[in-house]
């Protein structure tokens, strides 16, 4: 549990709350120290994976926490560049911001659906890309004020919003076609649950005349010896 890239995974967690404190204070050498510390987790981001299969360390741990240390650390980074001012200078950008915050959201609710059923989803190439193309945009614009490409990362961060938004419905048209595949799979089966309860139904009304029929001869078999007793 406490290898070295489950440790890795673990400080991208550990680093979120000096980042957000960006929001509270508004000094140069902070957002230098937050925007550092940010671009040094998102590295690890892929040291982590890279240690794991190297030194054949992988771990449930690992695979659990690490999609959740990434969403933690870039939903607190979106967070942070909307409520610092000067941040985001367009406010179109805020589009592709919502974007990545309601994937997130969509994505992790059809993982733990997906899970209730033992069925996986694995992470996709382009969902790789997405994930670099959001730290390095999320990088950049916390730079900004340090160096003159820092409007660069507004650019980056609508072509993460556009990834975002395939690999999104990638996720989750492949979770409809699972469920399609359930309810077809359940149509048969309960077809011929109707049947055979049909099938049953006859039987017990061919029965019930049977029974009445029983009893009419019993009782003209007693009727002949009650006048026998009589005669006598």
């Amino acid at each position: 549990m406490y290898s070295l890239p489950n440790l890795l995974t673990i400080s991208r967690i550990v680093v979120i709350p000096v980042i957000f404190m960006m929001v509270y204070i508004h000094a140069t050498l902070w957002q230098l120290v937050a925007a550092i510390l940010f671009i040094v987790a998102s590295i690890t981001d892929y040291l982590d994976g890279y240690l794991a299969r190297s030194r054949n360390e992988t771990s449930a741990f690992g695979r659990l926490l690490d999609p959740i240390a990434d969403k933690l650390l870039v939903t607190s980074a979106l967070v942070v560049i909307l409520a610092v001012p000067g941040m985001v200078v367009c406010k179109l950008s805020y589009i592709p911001v919502i974007v990545i915050l309601c994937r997130e959201i969509l994505v992790s609710g059809l993982r733990e659906f997906l899970m209730e059923v033992k069925v996986g989803m694995p992470v996709t190439r382009l969902a790789k890309w997405k994930t670099g193309f959001q730290m390095t945009a999320l990088s950049m614009m916390l730079l900004k004020g340090f160096w003159l490409w820092g409007g660069i990362g507004e650019i980056l961060l609508w072509i993460a919003g556009v990834l975002t938004f395939i690999t999104g419905y990638q996720y989750f048209q492949k979770s409809l076609n699972y469920i399609k595949k359930i309810e077809k799979a359940a149509k048969p089966a309960a077809g011929a649950g109707k049947s055979a309860a049909k099938a049953e139904k006859p039987a017990k009304k061919k029965a019930a005349p049977a029974k009445k029929a029983s009893g009419k001869k019993t009782a003209r078999k007693v009727a002949p010896k009650k006048t026998a007793v009589k005669k006598a």
